[in-house]
């Protein structure tokens, strides 16, 4: 049989043993200790007092800023009884405002005795008690 030129003939590879290649560790690898390493990314800091970011746990309006193991999402709440707005759980720690009645907290975690949140309007972040905001209803939140 003659060929015309326009073969389409298909070809196969011949079968022949194909080994991976092997790549044994560098010996610098096996006897240094483990490199440590950081992530990088969207992750910036910011000022915990303005903005509701802790290393463990941070508001969800933060998510593209910040990475955290969870994020919340707020709970707007009227304060019934003025109350301080401290920087740390401890009832020792330092004031930052004072809220007074009707005055919005969004929770944003309620832990024990104290809740940590948003003040509105001032957008300061930090712990009142818990027994002094309205946990039944949510606030009214302005548009």
């Amino acid at each position: 049989m003659k060929n015309s030129g326009n073969s389409s003939a298909i070809t196969t590879p011949s079968p022949t043993q194909h080994k991976p290649d092997t790549v044994s560790p560098r010996r610098d690898a096996v006897d240094s200790p483990r490199q440590s390493f950081a992530l990088t990314g969207r992750s910036v800091e910011l000022d915990p007092r303005t903005h509701a970011v802790r290393r463990d746990i941070a508001d969800i309006r933060l998510a593209e800023l910040v990475f955290a193991p969870h994020y919340a999402v707020p709970m707007p709440r009227t304060v019934a009884r003025p109350v301080t707005l401290r920087s740390a759980r401890d009832g020792d720690s330092a004031p930052m405002a004072t809220l007074n009645s009707g005055d919005t907290i969004e929770v944003l975690e309620i832990a024990g005795k104290s809740a940590w949140g948003v003040a509105r309007p001032s957008g300061l972040v930090g712990y009142v008690d818990l027994d002094a905001i309205d946990q039944a209803a949510p606030a009214a939140v302005a548009a």
